[in-house]
């Protein structure tokens, strides 16, 4: 009896979990790659940030309320959503004055 709870409560616990999608960003030559990142409304995100310069980067978007500062030849992991549709803006803080630092998601 016991087991066949235990089993009953995984069960719903795996029905209830909610695999976030995965996207990845990457920032080369302190430039974001891909400029515009398109993205699921209402659905969790877990974006991969994967910085290939040896210096650190940091993400940040004031509207998504993220900041992330990445090392150097490393990914960092920003979760983000569920989001409404609409259009974030994000920057590599420490070059943010640079156009190629700045980048846009749309979430539809």
């Amino acid at each position: 009896m016991k087991q066949l709870i235990a089993l009953t409560v995984l069960s719903l616990a795996a029905v209830h979990a909610v695999a976030a999608d995965e996207f990845t960003l990457i920032i080369k030559n302190h430039a974001f790659e891909p400029k515009e990142l398109r993205l699921p409304a209402g659905k969790k995100i877990k974006l991969l940030v994967v910085n290939q310069d040896a210096t650190p980067a940091e993400f940040e978007s004031n509207s998504l309320q993220r900041e992330k500062v990445i090392p150097g030849k490393s990914t960092g992991i920003v979760n983000l959503g569920p989001l409404k549709p609409g259009r974030y803006d994000f920057v590599e803080e420490y070059h943010e004055t640079q156009a190629s630092a700045q980048g846009t998601i749309v979430v539809e």
